[in-house]
């Protein structure tokens, strides 16, 4: 077990220093391989020698326990990335997870909320009168405006926003790449009628770090992950739709509503800071009613034309 360990912890060490991979992209690994680890000593399995049907029998058992699919497939991706380090570097001479298929995900439409919902839902925080209102609205308007995720919101800085317009921002996404995105109308105002309420609260607390965080907590404080989960949810009980709004609905409601409107979806991939088309393309369902309009305005034989003959 305390060799398995150490080789788990030498890869990781690669991932973190060769790679650049992220702490919690290391944490990822380290807890799926760890699980991996432990069957292998539980079944006198030698992780280094082991063969495809013993990993496949470690997916069938965590699909027996009622692991989700997304996670099953997540694990077997980290063990298949542990074996292709071992090959590479000639600790073993194949990769025994080659040949093993990921395991069938159910097509899930992510929760979307829709036009008329999200202007509802952004108005909340001026006519609800809980928690921050003014910064309440900057929050939610600016991550749906820019299809930012979590993490990326809280990330977000006063150094990164073009502070002549308030319009667009550098941020850091999944796996440290980095991208624009921009704010429309409704965020910039906004984020401008909550910037002399922050001022004012970071003076307040003594803290004059203004190229820090643009949302804060009352203390001062950058907004945490947590935090923005339980402004979120505060205002879900008070909206009044029956939907689960969580902070990835609005992420996901920007893409929806952009490819609705006839939005190229590899423009939608760069804007959300996708690696893969094929997870952009999720928010393909767009309505009929939405198609025929793009269709009826883009396709040069979609309308009838009246020559004089």
């Amino acid at each position: 077990m305390i060799e398995v360990t150490g080789v788990v912890y030498e890869y990781l060490a690669y991932l973190q220093s060769v790679r650049g991979c992220s702490q919690r992209t290391l944490e990822s690994y380290g807890n799926d391989l760890s699980r991996y680890a432990n069957y292998c000593a539980n079944h006198g399995i030698c992780p280094g020698s082991a063969a495809a049907y013993e990993v496949q029998k470690f997916i069938a058992d965590l699909s027996a326990e009622g692991m989700a699919a997304v996670s099953i497939n997540r694990c077997l991706s980290s063990i298949r990335g542990f074996y292709r380090w071992q090959v590479r570097f000639n600790k073993r001479a194949d990769n025994p997870c080659v040949n093993l298929r990921n395991v069938k995900t159910p097509v899930k439409l992510p929760g979307v909320l829709w036009e008329n919902e999200m202007a509802s839902f952004a108005s909340l925080p001026e006519t609800s009168g809980i928690l921050w209102p003014q910064r309440d609205k900057a929050l939610i308007l600016t991550m749906y405006s820019a299809g930012l995720r979590i993490s990326e919101v809280v990330s977000l800085s006063m150094e990164n926003i073009n502070k002549a317009a308030f319009n667009e921002a550098k941020i850091t996404g999944k796996g440290g790449k980095q991208r624009y995105v921009f704010f429309g109308d409704e965020a910039r105002e906004a984020i401008t009628e909550y910037l002399p309420g922050r001022a004012a609260r970071l003076k307040m607390t003594g803290n004059d770090d203004k190229k820090g965080a643009l949302f804060i907590s009352r203390k001062g404080q950058p907004l945490s992950i947590p935090g923005v989960r339980w402004i979120i949810s505060r205002y879900a009980q008070k909206s009044g739709i029956l939907k689960n709004i969580h902070p990835h609905s609005l992420r996901h409601s920007f893409a929806t509503h952009m490819v609705n409107a006839g939005c190229d979806v590899r423009i939608v991939q760069e804007m959300l800071g996708h690696s893969s088309l094929s997870t952009t393309q999720r928010y393909a369902h767009v309505n009929i009613e939405g198609m025929k309009k793009v269709y009826g305005k883009a396709h040069p034989h979609a309308r009838k034309t009246r020559n004089s003959v």
